[in-house]
């Protein structure tokens, strides 16, 4: 059990059933009575947002959330499928559950999958990915009006600005924390 003293940032928590991360923390001690725990949690299943203020004195159960290596295999009309590389079970998530994760998925990758339970509930992907620029602007030699960038869609749809060399059929290496062009990758 955590009490009001461990909350910190990041701390995974076990609230009305469902796991919960504190996105936010602040500690205030009026002059007079107890202190105060404001906390901005966000809800690891559905991923609402929302603030609770707690005093000192309450508990928490941590939530139990395991991570296991998986192999993304592919997306039908069910969802993302995912294999445990040590069972061979597959698990499904869901297109909300992986938000913009699922643009930087490629076959047969391997990641991490946060379970609660039996269920999935998000995914840790590698730093970096290599993938194909599909959709890329022309750049002309001399070309200063557009700047020192220019967009790109890659080949799982995602769109990003990169730098005015980069041609259709390039391939180029994404940070997958920011979203941003890292550098382009020799064949």
């Amino acid at each position: 059990m955590y009490s009001c003293s461990d909350l910190r940032k990041g701390l995974k928590i076990l609230l009305d059933g469902e796991p919960h991360v504190i996105a936010g923390f602040d500690f205030t001690k009026p002059g007079k009575g107890q202190a105060l725990y404001k906390c901005k949690l966000r809800n690891m299943v559905t991923g609402s947002l929302f603030d609770r203020t707690y005093r000192s004195g309450e508990s928490f159960e941590p939530a139990s959330l395991e991570e296991r290596s998986m192999q993304y295999l592919y997306k039908d009309e069910s969802g993302y499928v995912f294999m445990d590389q040590k069972n061979y079970e597959q698990t499904i998530l869901d297109e909300n559950v992986l938000g913009d994760d699922k643009y930087f998925l490629i076959d047969n990758m391997d990641v991490e999958v946060l379970m609660f339970g039996e269920r999935g509930i998000g995914i840790t992907l590698p730093n970096f990915v290599n993938l194909r620029v599909t959709i890329s602007d022309p750049w002309v030699k001399g070309d200063t009006a557009a700047g020192n960038s220019k967009p790109a869609t890659v080949e799982t749809g995602y769109t990003l600005s990169v730098p005015p060399f980069v041609e259709e059929g390039t391939l180029i290496q994404i940070d997958t924390r920011t979203g941003e062009y890292s550098t382009r990758v020799k064949e």
